[in-house]
């Protein structure tokens, strides 16, 4: 069916004042009808010769009379030529503004979405509404095993579908070169694979991202679909978008891991810190830093592990560090590590505070003090504890081999922490003079003595914390 409605344009006034002023000056009698020959303007007359007005191929009228009628007959088909390009422009701005405004809309429902299978979802609704297909289905390629897997599909694409990996297969190859395709029948391309579902015509579009494609957009027809330009181009938007929201929900699943994995480390305020911080601000490379040094240790501990049998050492182990590291993380310290029964602790890394020192004694009574109110008893009355505590300039940041790094502190001041922890009884929490010095208004001590620790040269000066 024509796109022009040949009737309207020759009933326009600026059109009929130039038919008549043509007529006029030419001469001459014509009659113009439309394509079924009913007659739209002049007399109908027999024996004429009849000049086609043609657009794109099509006939959409005639001119009948003289040979001067063909004039007339060009006139109309220039007028009819320039309307269907006035139509034609007009469509595709309607089109692309309803394209916008439908991209505009999905990409902040998408970019709001942090979960990949409900981004899947509202991609597959999306295209269906646009695109004729039997089944679609939106894979993402797993980094581990190199496979594309699915992880939304609608249709016979919900159920098993043939193990697709890059450079394998329409899609495998699609993933590889990052250009969508259509693929009219997938049997005469010899990259198809055949697999359960039937299908035979193809569209093939790339979730590309700035570091490569993740995953693919597949959008098939069981019949043949004769897929257009303005499919794939559709396809190939969607898939752009989709491929940055789904990014987006991969890093935030990936934060929220890492978060979990920190919090069992540090408090959370300080992961919060540490994820949200800029660069620069912490770094976990080596550097020089004072901080305060915690050591806690369970007296006797080897011994009281006879008496139980390991499931229950360990389960009550388990609670003992529990409510430990609550308390540590409580003063804002970070878990260096476990050793045994035993807790190394920072105050002061990776993030500065304003006070180690303090914060770290206070940590240290709330550990003792915890330990007095446990409500398992058998914790309370075999798990006693002896805490040194140091401060100092320390080298602190990820140390060890490219295989394996640990977060951890090195230098004097680590090494007098853990004499005073070994020379603590349970219950006590000895000092060195560096955090009495800075915390003696705070706190009320005793003098433990002047003692010689293994590893140094000259005596130092310990200091009991009375609480």
């Amino acid at each position: 069916m024509s796109q022009i409605n040949f009737k309207r344009l020759v009933s326009q006034k600026e059109v009929l004042h130039l038919i008549n002023s043509l007529v006029s000056e030419l001469n001459t009698q014509i009659s113009i009808q439309n394509a079924d020959g009913k007659l739209l303007m002049g007399e109908a007359s027999y024996g004429q010769s009849r000049y086609p007005v043609e657009v794109d191929g099509e006939v959409v009228g005639w001119v009948l009379g003289p040979p001067k009628a063909a004039t007339i007959a060009s006139l109309l088909t220039y007028l009819a030529t320039q309307e269907l390009e006035k139509k034609t422009l007009a469509k595709e701005v309607l089109d692309k503004y309803r394209e916008i405004n439908l991209f505009y809309t999905l990409s902040e429902k998408l970019i709001a979405c942090l979960d990949v299978r409900e981004i899947a979802k509202l991609v597959i609704v999306e295209a269906k509404k646009l695109i004729h297909s039997s089944n679609i289905s939106v894979m993402l390629l797993d980094v581990e095993s190199q496979k594309l897997e699915i992880a939304l599909a609608d249709g016979k694409e919900c159920e098993i579908k043939t193990p697709l990996v890059p450079g394998i297969g329409i899609g495998g190859c699609v993933l590889l070169n990052g250009k969508a395709e259509i693929v009219d029948n997938v049997w005469n391309d010899p990259r198809f694979v055949p697999g359960e579902n039937d299908i035979t015509s193809l569209i093939c579009a790339p979730l590309k991202t700035q570091n490569g494609c993740i995953g693919l957009i597949n959008i098939s027809s069981e019949r043949p679909a004769n897929y257009k330009a303005q499919d794939l181009k559709f396809a190939t938007s969607l898939a752009l978008i989709a491929a940055a929201a789904i990014e987006n929900a991969m890093l935030h699943l990936k934060e929220k891991w890492i978060k979990n994995q920190l919090e069992r480390y540090i408090p959370p305020q300080l992961v919060k810190a540490i994820i949200t911080a800029k660069e620069g601000d912490i770094s976990l490379a080596p550097a020089k830093k004072n901080i305060a040094i915690l050591f806690s240790d369970i007296r006797n501990f080897t011994t009281k592990c006879e008496e139980l049998a390991p499931e229950m050492i360990v389960g009550y182990l388990n609670e003992y560090f529990t409510q430990m590291v609550d308390v540590i993380f409580s003063h804002e310290g970070t878990v260096n590590k476990f050793v045994g029964d035993m807790i190394v602790a920072m105050f002061g890394a990776p993030a500065k505070l304003v006070n180690n020192e303090k914060q770290a004694i206070e940590a240290a009574i709330g550990m003792q003090l915890r330990l007095r109110n446990m409500s398992i008893n058998w914790i309370k009355e075999n798990f006693l504890t002896g805490i040194g505590i140091t401060s100092g300039e320390v080298v602190i940041g990820n140390i060890g081999s490219p295989q394996h790094l640990d977060y951890t502190a090195i230098g004097d001041e680590v090494n007098l922490a853990s004499r005073l922890q070994c020379l603590a009884q349970g219950g006590q929490i000895l000092v060195s003079s560096n955090v009495y010095e800075v915390t003696r208004d705070a706190f009320t001590y005793r003098e433990f003595g002047n003692i010689t620790v293994k590893g140094k040269c000259k005596s130092v000066d310990v200091f009991e914390v009375i609480y």
